[in-house]
Order: C-alpha cells, then structure tokens, then sequence
C-alpha cells in the first residue's frame, strides 16, 4: 500500500511540475487506464509481464481511442489481447463516447 501512496504522490508532484497541464484531465487519464489494465490483467488470469500457471491470454501492446469528456478530449490507450479482444463497454459505448458509464462505476468503487 506505500509503494502505491508514494507512486501516487511522485506522479501528482510531476504533474504540478508541468506548466499547461491540465491536472484534472491527467487524473481521469490515469485512473481510467488503470481500470482498463487492472480488468486486462484480470481477463489474461495474472498481471502484466508476470507468468502465471493460470494465465489464459497475454497482452499485446495498446490501441488509442478518443474520449470525449466535459474535461476535454482525452487519448486513452485500450489494453489489446493477443487472443480475443478486451474492450471497456463500462467506459466507452461501441459506437458513442461517453462519460457516464465511468462517473457510475467510481461512484460504485
């Protein structure tokens, strides 16, 4: 639990650093993609790059998609699995981009 709390801290602090960074749209970024790996991971049966008896899938890079937001357009970079294929219908509609369903599952967490 530290080394997270300290690798979030690091992060906030090099945010500040960088002047015309707009924090707020950094944060959902990050967060968002941290939920999209953390469901990859869990989908491939063992973290990224760790080995697994029960690994099922690997990773296979990243593939971006725009996401519309009151915050502004925000770049996210989707996990891609080499077998099948992982995409974050809690986040994004198939054919809308939307914050929604985003807002709904951090209301959950």
């Amino acid at each position: 639990m530290i080394n997270k709390s300290m690798d979030a801290l690091v992060w906030l602090r090099k945010q500040l650093d960088v002047d015309g960074n707009d924090l707020l749209r950094e944060m959902v970024r990050s967060f968002a993609e941290e939920l999209m790996g953390a469901e990859a991971d869990a989908m491939c049966g063992a973290p990224y790059g760790q080995t697994s008896p029960e690994r099922v899938n690997r990773r296979n890079g990243y593939r971006t998609r725009r996401w519309d937001t009151r915050t502004g357009s925000i770049d996210l970079k989707i996990p891609r699995l080499r077998t099948g294929s992982y995409f974050p219908d809690w986040l994004l509609d198939a054919r809308r981009r939307s914050e929604r369903a985003f807002i709904q599952v951090v209301t959950e967490a």
